[in-house]
């Protein structure tokens, strides 16, 4: 069973996120540069993964499973990852034991996967939004609580699952 949860108000007691594992492909090098610029002026340390440039094409497999090994370990409370379209990206974490990585393309999608899902990683595709959106995306993901209560029983049925392999 995942703790962490106030008893009294349902929310998870380890909701205050200092690091953040950020990671991208070649294609999505500016955006999370930018990115990274945005949330380390928010107060937020991030920790790059890479790449490290946008002109040497690179895999993005390779870059999502450094920003999930960064949050298993717990290096870091959470991780965003970010590719064109953030499908390849998500489905990458979420191999990791341990992650629940959520991609998210609005604001709702943002709450739900934080109140509801406890995801730990955002994946974000980055040909889909503006740079502006994206770094209103990332702050609310990162500012968004888990609710725990009724929630708790279907993330830990998730985690059964993962651990049991079927």
């Amino acid at each position: 069973m995942i703790t962490g949860q106030d008893k009294q108000s349902g929310i998870n007691a380890h909701a205050r996120v200092g690091k953040v594992a950020i990671g991208a492909d070649h294609g999505s090098y500016d955006a999370k540069e930018m990115l990274k610029r945005y949330l380390e002026s928010a107060g937020y340390k991030m920790v790059d993964v890479g790449t490290t440039n946008s002109i040497v094409k690179v895999d993005y497999p390779d870059f999502a499973v450094a920003v999930a090994r960064k949050v298993v370990s717990g290096d870091c409370e959470r991780g965003i990852m970010l590719d064109a379209a953030g499908i390849g990206s998500s489905m990458v974490c979420n191999k990791v034991h341990g992650i629940r990585a959520a991609l998210c393309w609005s604001t709702k999608t943002i709450v739900n996967s934080r109140e509801h899902n406890n995801a730990n990683i955002l994946t974000m595709g980055t040909a889909q939004h503006p740079k502006e959106e994206l770094c209103a995306m990332a702050k609310l993901w990162l500012e968004t609580k888990f609710e725990g209560g009724r929630h708790w029983p279907r993330i830990n049925k998730m985690m059964t699952i993962e651990r049991e392999g079927k």
